[in-house]
């Protein structure tokens, strides 16, 4: 099976505070999105990933040599969109693995891991999930996360952002980091059929778990430890990495 790979960086950072891109925030002395890319490459499954990028494009070209293909999401309306931009740069490709530049801990195990189900199961989407006992300590990074919502068979059915969450929703403690790997025929052809009628007006990428699910496709996912999906959106986020980081060299 042939896959691609797309790293979505085209988020302007402002919860960071900072004037550097989100993406090139250092952690542990080196940018979060080189993290990532390494990751990526060392997965073996494709060396040349496509980062979608918006405004801070030639800055992300820069610091990584220009050895990324890049797609540009010129208006930021939300996941679904970005990867949206990205379908030309794609080309032909059996799957498609979405990631997030924000995410430095995705190790290239998990990466294949995430492959290996897809293919295996011949999925339409495989997803990574992670299970936290609370949200309480550290574990606040995932407190406004997305949350899995499975079926009495125990199948994923959809995935509810926090804000669209009821107070009960938002007590489940299986979240969803939003990585995906998606059949792409399957991706391109429902796409754009995404709405934005959501309280962020945006085109969300994890409404096609819900839209899957309807139509008795495939789908099933890889538990991930959540200190793996950590992602950065603040410098308090940023400050817990940096403590994950110092705790896996210790």
């Amino acid at each position: 099976m042939n896959f691609r790979i797309v790293i979505l960086a085209a988020g302007k950072g402002t919860r960071m505070r900072s004037d550097i891109p989100k993406t090139l925030t250092p952690i542990g002395g080196k940018p979060i999105l080189q993290y990532l890319y390494e990751s990526v490459v060392a997965s073996g499954l494709n060396g040349d990933p496509i980062v979608v990028t918006g405004p801070e494009r030639v800055r992300l070209c820069d610091a990584f040599g220009g050895s990324c293909e890049y797609a540009v999401q010129e208006e930021q309306l939300g996941t679904g969109h970005a990867v949206l931009a990205s379908r030309d740069t794609v080309g032909e490709a059996d799957a498609l693995i979405v990631l997030y530049g924000d995410h430095p801990f995705i190790s290239s195990q998990t990466i294949r891991a995430l492959a290996h189900r897809h293919q295996e199961r011949g999925n339409t989407i495989t997803l990574m999930t992670a299970r936290v006992p609370n949200f309480e300590g550290w574990r606040c990074v995932f407190a406004r996360w997305g949350r899995m919502f499975r079926g009495a068979d125990g199948h994923i059915s959809r995935v509810v952002q926090y804000k669209d969450a009821t107070d009960a929703e938002r007590d489940i403690t299986e979240v969803d980091p939003a990585l995906y790997c998606f059949e792409t025929s399957w991706l391109w052809e429902n796409l754009p059929r995404l709405k934005n009628e959501n309280a962020q007006r945006e085109y969300y990428l994890t409404d096609l778990i819900e839209m899957a699910a309807a139509q008795g496709k495939p789908l099933s996912s890889i538990d991930v430890a959540p200190e793996e999906v950590i992602g950065i959106n603040t410098q308090e986020e940023r400050e817990i990495a940096e403590a994950v980081l110092a705790k896996r060299y210790a």
